[in-house]
């Protein structure tokens, strides 16, 4: 692997934040003297500094197909980072306090890729989980979270899925009567009275719901349709009589301009 050191460099001192920092005793790789130094833990990339106020590392791990563990040394609260391969190096540290050997042992193993796409698979299982889970709570759907797939949608969407096309209403001597329309007899709610419904389909005005009336009142308005009845006959034969004169005498002035 090649890496810029002018650009390593500026990445370990820049103000981005660091996942984890602190000092460390770190075991040399020729000599087995520990020495304290200065770590900043940035992504998958563990920098080691002289000192804290150290311009540039002195160098740097790649977290990358190791694995972090305890290990005897003779160092309190030592670790190591051990990656596979015969011939790789394997870096040994040792922390101040037991509290700060864990926080070290923990971000570290968090640190690389390798762990980020266990955590993301993990993520989206979950999440078609949740979506499996939501499909099955509106359908009914028994079926494994494998098994759910995403609705079609455009010219794929089966028929069941498509809006219904709007109810014509009944006519009524070539009036349309809204009230005779399926469910006009419900009382309209509240939230959705006026304004558009669900399907974004014009919805009609509200209206009461018709009261059926009793035998008296049956009784009575059958009495006052006969009684406007005849009262219709008489004022139709009046105006008819008057009717047929003005036409007879129109037709007299008729034949008299006759030559």
């Amino acid at each position: 692997m090649k890496l810029n050191e002018r650009s390593l460099a500026f990445y370990a001192t820049c103000d981005s934040p660091a996942d984890n920092a602190g000092f460390l005793y770190k075991r040399g790789e020729r000599h087995t003297a520990y020495h304290r130094r200065w770590f900043v833990l940035k992504g998958n990339m563990l920098f080691y500094f002289e000192e804290r106020e150290s311009r540039e590392p002195v160098g740097v791990i790649v977290l990358e197909g190791c694995t972090v563990e305890l290990c005897d040394s003779a160092e309190e609260f030592a670790f190591a980072i051990r990656f596979s391969g015969t011939k790789s190096r394997t870096y040994v540290l040792a922390a101040e306090s037991q509290a700060a050997m864990e926080s070290w042992v923990k971000s570290l193993s968090r640190a690389s890729f390798d762990y980020m796409r266990l955590v993301v698979r993990e993520l989206e299982k979950q999440l078609e989980e949740m979506r499996w889970g939501l499909a099955g709570g509106h359908t009914g759907c028994r079926h494994a979270p494998g098994c759910w797939k995403p609705q079609p949608s455009g010219p794929e969407q089966s028929p069941e899925r498509l809006p219904a096309l709007p109810a014509v209403p009944l006519k009524e001597n070539g009036c349309a009567v809204w009230n005779n329309a399926p469910g006009a007899d419900q009382l309209p709610n509240a939230a959705g009275s006026g304004g558009c419904d669900d399907d974004a389909n014009p919805r009609p005005p509200p209206l009461p719901p018709r009261r059926r009336a009793s035998s008296s009142e049956l009784g009575s308005t059958g009495a006052a349709a006969a009684e406007s009845s005849s009262a219709f006959c008489r004022l139709h034969e009046r105006y008819g009589r008057e009717v047929a004169r003005l036409r007879q005498d129109w037709l007299d002035r008729q034949r008299d301009h006759r030559p």
